[in-house]
């Protein structure tokens, strides 16, 4: 897989695809970064991003993770200390699902965004966007947006100022995100920094085919036991030759294909034996034609997603 497709795998927007291809044409080793404010359990939500994050740097990206403690704090996450100590959960965490600590830059929030330049920005990036744009830009991502603090409103110009203190060229964020990335790219040429490219990832159902959430206990976070994987993922949502919306085969197309060049599915003689497959729409058309059964795609995503979690669970022990 080539550069640019590499880049584009499993993204659902890159804003713009010009701007991507004369980035690429510009620099050798351009740049990116995934800010991650740090609040509760890694999940596979999580992992998505650290997934592109990972193709980026294949693709001869540098790459910066922002561990954004202050951002947290400053969104009902937590005290200082609390969020800081789940911030450096996060960095072991990411660190052992695959970003090499020797080439990867792990920044915390409150290195920098407390620096009189910072503030500065931070205040004249505000007399330029509406309270109302910032509203609509943190009520994806925002705790209790029915009743928001101030610090919620000041958020979206931080994580704007963010991109441009850290010297980024590109954006990386779920699809969340998009609000917020477009603000800057709106709003940083008026401070005199260049707007960034984004890349948006999709954001995946639950494990039951409803929306992720914690309340559900329906997704998997990079701690889970292995009997707790093998027993949401045995209940979970993957109804016979039905590719669309199905939990099961995103597991396979965003978290396991990336990281297997071959995907074998184990099946006794009596039923076919077993079968692989060398990418992720050669399965999915082999379930669509229901040559596949579900609960031999879940037995197989169990095994593919505890060999992919077991680096974090020995880190974290």
């Amino acid at each position: 897989m080539d550069g640019i497709d590499l880049i584009k795998r499993n993204v659902q927007e890159v804003v713009t695809e010009e701007e991507l291809e004369a980035l690429l044409n510009e620099k050798e080793h351009p740049t990116a970064y995934v800010g991650y404010e740090p609040s509760g359990k890694i999940h596979l939500g999580h992992v998505l991003t650290v997934n592109k994050l990972l193709d980026l740097q294949n693709a001869g990206f540098g790459i910066t993770v922002l561990l954004a403690d202050l951002h947290a704090y400053m969104n009902q996450k937590g005290t200082m200390e609390e969020v800081r100590e789940v911030a450096d959960y996060n960095k072991r965490c990411f660190i052992a699902l695959g970003l090499d600590p020797e080439k990867t830059r792990f920044v915390y929030g409150t290195d920098f965004q407390l620096d009189p330049e910072y503030m500065l920005n931070v205040l004249r990036l505000t007399c330029s966007a509406s309270l109302s744009r910032a509203r609509r830009s943190m009520n994806e991502v925002g705790r209790k947006m029915d009743d928001p603090k101030v610090s919620q409103m000041v958020y979206p110009m931080m994580q704007a100022v963010d991109i441009a203190m850290l010297g980024v060229d590109v954006a990386v964020g779920g699809i969340d995100q998009r609000k917020i990335h477009m603000l800057a790219r709106e709003g940083l040429p008026g401070l005199g920094y260049k707007a960034p490219l984004c890349i948006h990832i999709p954001i995946l159902l639950g494990l039951d085919g409803t929306k992720m959430a914690s309340s559900n206990d329906n997704y998997i976070s990079v701690d889970d036991t292995e009997d707790s994987i093998s027993r949401k993922l045995k209940k979970a949502f993957c109804p016979a030759g039905v590719a669309e919306d199905n939990p099961v085969l995103q597991l396979f197309r965003y978290h396991i294909f990336p990281r297997y060049e071959e995907v074998v599915i184990k099946r006794p003689e009596k039923y076919g034996g077993n079968l692989s497959f060398n990418d992720y729409w050669e399965l999915e058309s082999a379930f669509l034609d229901e040559a596949l059964h579900p609960m031999d795609l879940k037995n197989c995503a169990v095994q593919y997603m505890n060999d992919i979690l077991e680096p974090v669970r020995k880190v974290l022990q």
